[in-house]
C-alpha cells in the first residue's frame, strides 16, 4: 500500500466519522430544509459522475463511472423520497 493510498484511506475514514457526528447532531426540525440543499448538492455530484463517466477509456473507469452514476441518482432520489415523507407529515389530513 503506498503512502498516497494510505493517505486517502485516512481522510475517508476521517470524513466518515465526521459526517457521522455532525449528521447525529442534527435536530430533527431542520431535517427537511436541510435534505432539500442536500438534494441540490447530490444533482451536482450526479452531473460530475455523469462527465467522468462519459470521459472514461477503460473498462475499469467505465465501471466506477457507472457505480457513481447510480449512487448519486440513487442519493438524489431517495433525498426526494425522504422529504415529500416529512412533508407529508406537516399536511392536514384529506377528506
Amino acid at each position: 500500500m503506498t503512502t498516497e493510498l494510505l493517505t486517502l484511506v485516512t481522510y475517508f475514514v476521517l470524513a466518515i466519522f465526521v459526517g457521522i457526528e455532525v449528521i447525529s447532531k442534527v435536530p430533527t426540525i431542520l431535517h427537511t430544509p436541510l435534505m432539500s440543499g442536500t438534494n441540490a448538492i447530490h444533482g451536482i455530484i450526479l452531473v460530475g459522475a455523469l462527465i467522468i463517466a462519459g470521459s472514461a477509456h477503460d473498462p475499469v473507469g467505465y465501471l466506477l463511472g457507472f457505480v457513481a452514476v447510480v449512487l448519486a441518482t440513487t442519493n438524489v432520489v431517495g433525498g426526494f423520497v425522504v422529504t415529500d415523507r416529512m412533508l407529508e407529515m406537516f399536511r392536514g389530513r384529506r377528506q
